[in-house]
């Protein structure tokens, strides 16, 4: 696919921390080379961050939860998407006193005692306490990253909801061997939120020590709820911007306001030795542009190349669609990925506007309750290098 300017000149006019609704408001002007006349041209840091000689992404669970419909019911009749994510009396915290009405201290004071070694107990008192206890899923990714010399290391990319749901996906990847036998050597949460985070003891149970690295910007549940889940290893909360965590890979904390009373999300720069840049990311609430724009500027990496990306992206999480959302669609062209990588809240639709786009979209195979091969799906695995 041809366009009528390079990505280069597309990223170096991009303007810093814009919004994904703001960008599609803003309609194709967004993407033409008419707005760099109006934004200073960055001069790029050209940090270093080492390389890797590749990376292969399991996995583990993409379905964060079950049925839209209720999801999005539970929120509006609470109150909506400002509502405070430990109120809706979701599981694990319910209070069992109804939708909107619930509480991170009465809900963890329930089950405390059983995290985490009796989730069993822990999710039979859940579903007692909870509203909507069978919709929670959850997102998590195994990480299997091959150093130049060829050692290779795994980390787990965010820890999903549901304890049940969660457990039983580990044991499906064999995650909670390579858990007990001390194969992962840390997890790493990409921001607060529910689908992402709240099934922490699944993890603890196999591994109570293993260092975990949060983004900036926890609430005081959030933190707490670490130490409730009876975690003993080291915990390192990430500053905002840019953070080298092994030669080759970087995290990167963006400071936005998240839907829930959710703050800061943080995703993952792999450089891939003579192919480029792979992007992971949970969420990327802070979107498309200002992810791809802050690699641009901030760092130095193979060929000056967006090889891939993979994850959740973001654009019509709930399957609906705006046509704002289309221009969106067409910018994708202008990062030139070799490899896309596609699932959870990128949203289906948006899935399979890419691939009917053309984008080199590698497909899943529906299995284990994922609902299309436009998406890697829940089991499934892409490889970078």
């Amino acid at each position: 696919m041809t366009t009528s300017f390079d990505r280069r000149t597309f990223l170096k006019g991009a303007t810093t921390g814009v919004g994904l609704g703001v960008i599609g408001a803003m309609g194709l002007y967004s993407y033409s080379p008419l707005r760099k006349a109006h934004f200073p041209e960055v001069e790029r840091k050209m940090t270093e961050i080492g390389t890797i000689k590749s990376l292969k992404v399991i996995n583990i669970s993409e379905t964060s939860w079950f049925d839209n419909g209720i999801l999005t019911g539970d929120i509006k009749h609470a109150g909506g998407l400002l509502v405070d994510q430990y109120l809706y009396n979701w599981p694990p915290f319910g209070n069992g006193k109804g939708l909107g009405k619930g509480s991170y201290e009465e809900g963890i004071a329930k089950i405390k005692q059983y995290l985490p070694h009796d989730l069993e107990k822990a999710w039979e008192i859940i579903e007692k306490e909870c509203i909507n206890v069978d919709n929670a899923g959850g997102f998590a990714a195994l990480l299997e990253i091959e150093e130049m010399d060829g050692n290779k290391r795994k980390f787990l990319l965010d820890t999903g909801w549901s304890y049940k749901w969660m457990d039983e996906c580990f044991k499906r990847e064999g995650i909670d061997t390579m858990l007990r036998n001390g194969e992962i050597e840390a997890l790493i949460i990409s921001h607060e939120h529910f689908d992402h985070y709240w099934g922490l003891p699944v993890t603890l149970k196999y591994a109570p020590d293993i260092p975990i690295y949060i983004p900036e910007g926890f609430y005081k549940e959030g933190l707490q709820y670490i130490k409730d889940s009876g975690h003993t290893g080291q915990l390192t909360e990430l500053k905002n911007g840019l953070n080298k965590i092994i030669p080759g890979v970087a995290t990167y904390v963006f400071p936005v306001p998240i839907i829930c009373r959710v703050f800061g999300e943080q995703s993952i720069y792999c450089n891939i030795k003579d192919k480029g840049l792979v992007s992971v990311t949970g969420c990327c609430h802070q979107g498309i542009i200002q992810f791809a724009e802050t690699a641009y500027n901030e760092l130095k990496y193979e060929k000056d190349n967006f090889y891939g990306i993979y994850g959740g992206l973001h654009i019509s999480p709930f399957d609906d669609w705006d046509p704002k959302y289309d221009d969106l669609v067409i910018s994708l062209a202008n990062y030139d990925f070799d490899m896309i990588g596609c699932n959870h809240c990128t949203g289906l639709v948006c899935a399979n506007k890419f691939i009917d786009a053309g984008y080199p979209v590698i497909q899943g195979t529906a299995q284990h309750r994922s609902k299309d091969t436009a998406y890697l799906g829940n089991g499934d695995t892409i490889t970078f290098g």
